[in-house]
């Protein structure tokens, strides 16, 4: 079993459930709402391929676990470290304690490229961990 060394929680700028993803679905489609992290883990249907692949190779070789969650799924520490930042992904180590690691910024600039998501990913990581 691989060792956990960090968890990446990735934070959608759209709530989960039923209602908030029909909202997010039907707003992305006529421009009025965006999420960049979206564009980046799923095609307009599922979550990508290399997405996923991304996820297994980070965790297996790297010990990096990826949690993927929406605005209303978040828990009050989460909430705290990310609120008015969404989207972004926040890094949770061992101990629980919690830091930004990507922001809207960073994923905005990667225009839903999963390779170049990995790329920025592993050249962080020896920063942070």
């Amino acid at each position: 079993m691989t060792e956990i060394r960090a968890t990446l929680i990735g934070i959608y700028k759209a709530d989960g459930g039923i209602i908030g993803e029909l909202s997010y679905f039907f707003g992305h489609l006529v421009g009025a709402r965006n999420c960049e992290l979206c564009d980046i883990t799923h095609s307009p249907i599922k979550k990508k391929a290399s997405f996923k692949a991304l996820e297994k190779e980070l965790l297996n070789e790297h010990g990096i676990a990826i949690k993927l969650l929406h605005m209303n799924e978040r828990s009050e520490r989460e909430l705290q470290a990310s609120s008015g930042r969404e989207p972004c992904v926040l890094l949770q180590y061992p101990d629980g304690s919690l830091s930004m690691f990507l922001d809207f910024v960073d994923l905005k600039a990667l225009s839903g490229n999963v390779s170049s998501l990995r790329k920025l990913i592993l050249s962080r990581l020896d920063l942070y961990i």
